[in-house]
C-alpha cells in the first residue's frame, strides 16, 4: 500500500481540510523516541494490511490526537505530506465506496459522535426510567407467585384464559389482598366501582411493582378518585352521531367498525368507550351482527373492517370464526382488522385454536391485529411470544398507543415503548393523544404541543419504522402536525382535518391544568 511510485492521488475536499489542519505549523516540543516508535508502528501495520481499512484509521486518528495534545505535526514525528498522501490515495481506492480518510474520520465520525450524543441521556436513563417487562420479569415473577396463593390460582388456571378472567380482580376486596394501597385510595377505589366497572387479570396485576407509588399499569387499571370527582360536560358517545346501522361506527366512506362487543379483559381507567361497557357482560344475537354485515354488504364503498368493542379477542373462538367467514364472503370487502389489548392484559388467550382462526381468515384476505400498549412495562417474555406467534399468522399487528400523564408523557418513555413493541413484532402505529370526550380521565391528558415535541424527538434518534404518527380523536382521526393545527387560544385548538380541509374544535388541557411533574393519581395518598 505504501509503496513508492503509486499513481497519483487528487485529494477530495475533506481530505484537504484534513491534511491542513494536521500539518499546520504548531509549536510542539521535540517528540520522544516511544511515541516515535508507536506511530512507526501503527503506520507500518497500516501499509501491511492492504485490505483493511482500521489500521489506516487507528494510523491517522493516533496523528490527530498527537497534533491536539502534543501540538506535534507528522513532520515532526518523521512522515512526510507525500507519503501521508500517498497513503490515504491507497486507502480511497481500497474502500468499496470510494470513502477518504478526511470524508471518514473529519466528517462521518463526527456526524456519528454527534448522533451518539444525541442518545447518551436515553441509553443510561431508559432502564430505570421506562423498564419492559421483560426487564422486571424477576419481580412479576415473585409478583406472580404471591397472586397465585393469595387468589389460590392453580399454575393450570393461571396459564388458561378462562382461568384469568374467573379470577379477575373485579371487586374493592379482591384488589385490596392483591395490591398494597392506603385505606384512602380504597375507599377512592370503592367510590368510583359504584359508577364504572373495574376489572383487571390476575397476569395484569402481577406487572404492577410493589412500591412504585404512580405505576404505569396500576394507572391505567385500579380508577382513583378523579374519574367521579373531575368535573365537565360528557360529549354524547361516539355512537349516538356516528352509527348509520345496528353494532356500526362510520366515520370513513372505506372503512366501518363493528362494535361486536362490550367486554374487556381489562377496563382502562382511560378507555374512550366508558358509555359501551355497561354493567354486564354482552355478545350480542346473531340478528345484531346480521344488520351490521347488511350494511356492510349493501355499501360497495367499504373495503376495510374493524371488529372492535370491547375486546375482539373476548369473542368466543366460534363467534369469531363465524364474524370472520360472513366477512370473506363479502366481495367488495378486502381488509379485516381486530382491536384488541387482550395479548398485553392476559395473552393466555393466544392459544393454537385462536391462531388457526387468524390464519384460515388472513389466507382468504388480509387480518391485521391492531392492538394498545401504553408502556415498556407490559412487555413481558409471555406478551412478547404472544405477538410473535400472532405476527405469523396476519398480515401485520399495529400498536395504537394513547398519550398518557405519567405514563408515557416523557420522550425518553416513549421512545422506549416504541423500540420495545418494535422488538416484539408490533409495528408502532398511532399516538392517540389522549381524548377529551370524557371528563372521567381529565386528569390524565397531556397537552398536544407536549406530544408534538415527543414524537419529533424521535426523528433520526430511534428508528424510523418504529416513529408512530400522532392523531387527535375528532370526528375521525386528524393528524396532528404543526400543518394540521391552524391555530391556538389558550385550550381552544382549531384543528384541519386533511382530507376534506374542514376546521374542528378542539380542547386543550386549561392553563395551569398540566403539570408534568405535578402530583396526581395515587401519589397523593402517600403525601
Amino acid at each position: 500500500m505504501c509503496n513508492p511510485g503509486s499513481k497519483s492521488y487528487e485529494m477530495d475536499g475533506f481530505s484537504k481540510e484534513f491534511f491542513q489542519d494536521l500539518f499546520s505549523p504548531a509549536q510542539g516540543g521535540a517528540p520522544s523516541q516511544a511515541v516515535k516508535d508507536e506511530l512507526k508502528e501503527l503506520y507500518q501495520k497500516a501499509c501491511d494490511n492492504n485490505n483493511l481499512t482500521q489500521p489506516v484509521n487507528d494510523f491517522f486518528l493516533r496523528l490527530t490526537k498527537i497534533k491536539k495534545e502534543q501540538k506535534l505535526t507528522p513532520e515532526d514525528l518523521g512522515f512526510s505530506l507525500e507519503a501521508l498522501t500517498e497513503l490515504a490515495g491507497a486507502y480511497a481506492e481500497m474502500e468499496e465506496h470510494g470513502v477518504t480518510v478526511g470524508g471518514r474520520l473529519a466528517q462521518a465520525r463526527k456526524v456519528a459522535l454527534s448522533a451518539n450524543q444525541r442518545v447518551k441521556d436515553y441509553l443510561e436513563q431508559k432502564g430505570e426510567l421506562a423498564p419492559s417487562g421483560i426487564e422486571l420479569w424477576g419481580q412479576i415473577q415473585e409478583n406472580m407467585a404471591r397472586i397465585k396463593k393469595t387468589l389460590n390460582i392453580t399454575e393450570e388456571e393461571w396459564n388458561s384464559f378462562s382461568g384469568q378472567l374467573r379470577h379477575a380482580i373485579d371487586s374493592v376486596e379482591t384488589l385490596s389482598k392483591v395490591i398494597d394501597l392506603p385505606e384512602a385510595a380504597i375507599k377512592d377505589v370503592l367510590r368510583v366501582t359504584e359508577t364504572y366497572r373495574m376489572r383487571l387479570t390476575p397476569y395484569y396485576a402481577s406487572l404492577i411493582q410493589p412500591g412504585k407509588i404512580n405505576d404505569p399499569i396500576l394507572i391505567q387499571s385500579v380508577p382513583t378518585a378523579e374519574m367521579v370527582d373531575n368535573v365537565g360536560e360528557e360529549i354524547p358517545p361516539v355512537a349516538s352521531d356516528h352509527s348509520p346501522a345496528r353494532l356500526i361506527d362510520q366515520f370513513y366512506p372505506r372503512v366501518v367498525t363493528i362494535k361486536a362487543t362490550n367486554m374487556c379483559a381489562m377496563y382502562c381507567t382511560h378507555c374512550l368507550r366508558l358509555a359501551h361497557i355497561g354493567k354486564k357482560d354482552r355478545i350480542y344475537a346473531t340478528e345484531a351482527y346480521e344488520e351490521a354485515l347488511d350494511y356492510i354488504r349493501e355499501n360497495p364503498a367499504v373495503r376495510d373492517v374493524l371488529i372492535t368493542g370491547g375486546d375482539a379477542f373476548m369473542l368466543p373462538n366460534k363467534n369469531l370464526r363465524w364474524l370472520l367467514e360472513r366477512l370473506d364472503e363479502i366481495d367488495h370487502l378486502k381488509m379485516k382488522r381486530l382491536g384488541t389489548r387482550i395479548p398485553v392484559t392476559s395473552p393466555q388467550r393466544v392459544d393454537q385454536e385462536l391462531l388457526d382462526i387468524l390464519e384460515e381468515s388472513n389466507d382468504k384476505k388480509p387480518v391485521r391485529v391492531v392492538t394498545q400498549i401504553n408502556t415498556a412495562q407490559e412487555i413481558t417474555p409471555v406478551s412478547k411470544d404472544a405477538f410473535h406467534r400472532i405476527n405469523k399468522k396476519v398480515s401485520a399487528v399495529l400498536n395504537q398507543a394513547v398519550l398518557l400523564k405519567g405514563i408515557n408523557d416523557h420522550q425518553f418513555k416513549m421512545w422506549k415503548l416504541c423500540e420495545t413493541i418494535q422488538e416484539a413484532d408490533v409495528r408502532p402505529y398511532y399516538i392517540f393523544n389522549c381524548s377529551y370526550r370524557n371528563p372521567q380521565f381529565m386528569h390524565l391528558r397531556v397537552p398536544v404541543e407536549k406530544g408534538r415535541d415527543i414524537v419529533e424527538s424521535m426523528y433520526g434518534n430511534i428508528s424510523g419504522d418504529a416513529i408512530p404518527r400522532y392523531i387527535a380523536t375528532a370526528g375521525g382521526k386528524v393528524p396532528l402536525h404543526r400543518s394540521n393545527v391552524v391555530e391556538q387560544t389558550g385550550a381552544k385548538i382549531t384543528l384541519r382535518k386533511p382530507w376534506s380541509g374542514e376546521q374542528v374544535s378542539y380542547p386543550d388541557p386549561e392553563p395551569g391544568e398540566y403539570a408534568e411533574d405535578a402530583a396526581f393519581a395515587f401519589r397523593k395518598y402517600y403525601a
